[in-house]
């Protein structure tokens, strides 16, 4: 398996190379050269299987530089009881006749980002260890990633790991999640500005290729593909468990602001997993929707990108985004270049509405969208705690609300879970009137020692913190 860049760059390179790279020269995504199919005696045959090898069945199809045996013991070593608090990783829970709810955020930080930051150390580890390496991470993060991240890099031997986030914009607990951390290996650098700021400080910084080179900058954000297709796999399962010994499809409603859940999600599909519909549920702000809607991708300004009680998907610009265009396109490396290299930066926006590619995003490739306000969210969980006894997140909420717009009598809906309650706080109280419950190890996180540091929204002054920190160590 080799890995080619949505920009045309012409080298093929294999998956530990990528692992580390994270955005590819020309400033593409990486993608493999094809996905490999999985037929439907090989989902039988998958049907048995514990998650964590799911999961190395799953990846062994695009990893073809580490010996098996090794692969294997990564996805043993992350999968686990001890890290996801019970043997059944992504459950799924039934709310209602044909709607269901996966539950991706039993691990350390309480939310999805979990399924994949924890592989995604472990690789890491594994492949710095073989090279003898460090290396730098950089990433960018609206709320969940940057714990999640930090939480599977701490201690991680050979990593030091620098997170922009926005300043003063993500929830006291997701705030304090990370800003109490107090490992030598892990920096949390908040961003005067939005997450789209903290997103193009990330690319800027890996697009200077001098810098990256010599300080050994690596990506954790779904840039990388390594963290990507390890959300493959809770599709599958969550197929595996739905379907019950059929293979009728199932459909999934995706709460997506940067668009790489639903992206994996769109790679499990074109895998030959039966998914009928792809449901992407935005808030207020609504990009993506307003793209699967018009075919219209209209980024947003920072005055107007706007704050809501579902802040992890406060985002205007779906890096993501452009996995998909690149196979919608037909794999044409050139006009994703021009669409995202050339129009966006000229104009914040290209229009494919009159393209005949458009119409393949709700035919061929199963996309459907809509939006959840923040009455409807409130709404939306009041209603599932009220009919179900349980507890959602505002994000989560965002999933079951769209996704109900988008149910079908003979295919089971599956909503993926963002977080858990506790991370959102206010917004349940709101709801509810009620504290969420908070697992006993973060007791009182929002009154400990914080350690971050305020910078402007400027990839220069990051580049200089980062060769501070790599000089003074």
């Amino acid at each position: 398996m080799h890995y080619v860049s949505t920009r045309g760059h012409s080298g093929r390179k294999q998956f530990c190379e990528i692992l580390l790279e994270g955005l590819a020269q020309d400033g593409g995504l990486y993608v493999p050269e094809s996905y490999p199919r999985v037929d439907s005696a090989t989902l039988k045959a998958w049907r048995s299987l514990p998650y964590p090898i799911l999961a190395f069945e799953i990846l062994s199809l695009y990893v073809s530089d580490i010996p098996p045996a090794d692969l294997k013991a990564i996805c043993e070593k992350t999968y686990t009881p001890e890290i996801f608090g019970s043997p059944d990783i992504a459950p799924l829970r039934k709310l209602e006749t044909g709607l269901y709810l996966q539950q991706l955020s039993n691990g350390p930080t309480l939310a999805f980002k979990d399924m994949a930051m924890q592989l995604l150390g472990n690789l890491l580890e594994y492949e710095l260890a073989r090279r003898h390496e460090d290396l730098n991470i950089l990433g960018a993060t609206s709320g969940d990633t940057g714990s999640a991240a930090e939480y599977a890099m701490r201690g991680k031997k050979g990593v030091r790991v620098f997170m922009l986030s926005p300043h003063g914009r993500m929830s006291a607990f997701q705030q304090a999640q990370m800003f109490s951390l107090q490992d030598d290996n892990i920096h949390n650098i908040a961003i005067d500005g939005v997450f789209d700021d903290c997103q193009d400080i990330v690319k800027r910084v890996s697009g200077d290729l001098e810098f990256k080179r010599r300080y050994n900058i690596g990506a954790v954000n779904s840039i990388n593909w390594a963290r990507l297709v390890a959300q493959v796999v809770y599709y599958f399962s969550g197929f595996l468990q739905a379907s019950e010994g059929t293979s009728e499809g199932v459909s999934f409603a995706v709460p997506s602001g940067n668009f790489g859940n639903i992206c994996a999600g769109h790679v499990a599909r074109m895998m030959g997993l039966p998914i009928s519909r792809l449901v992407l549920a935005t808030n207020e702000n609504d990009v993506l929707d307003e793209f699967f809607r018009t075919g219209v991708y209209r980024v947003r300004s920072r005055a107007d990108t706007l704050e809501t009680s579902s802040p992890s998907m406060d985002i205007s610009k779906a890096s993501n985004l452009e996995r998909f265009i690149f196979d919608l396109l037909g794999r044409d490396a050139n006009r994703t270049k021009s669409l995202f290299d050339d129009q966006l930066r000229e104009r914040a926006s290209f229009d494919l509405s009159g393209d005949p590619s458009f119409a393949k995003a709700a035919t061929r490739f199963g996309f459907r969208s809509g939006k959840s306000t923040h009455a409807e969210r409130l709404a939306t969980i009041r209603d599932t705690w009220g009919r179900h006894g349980t507890m959602i997140d505002p994000h989560t909420a965002d999933g079951v609300k769209v996704g109900r717009m988008h149910v079908s009598p003979e295919t089971p809906m599956i909503v993926l879970e963002t977080a858990l309650p506790i991370k959102f706080a206010a917004t349940i109280r709101e709801a509810l009137g009620r504290e969420p419950d908070r697992p006993q190890r973060f007791a009182g996180i929002e009154e400990l020692p914080k350690r971050v540091r305020v910078l402007p929204a400027d990839a220069e002054a990051v580049k200089n913190y980062i060769a501070d920190i790599v000089h003074g160590s």
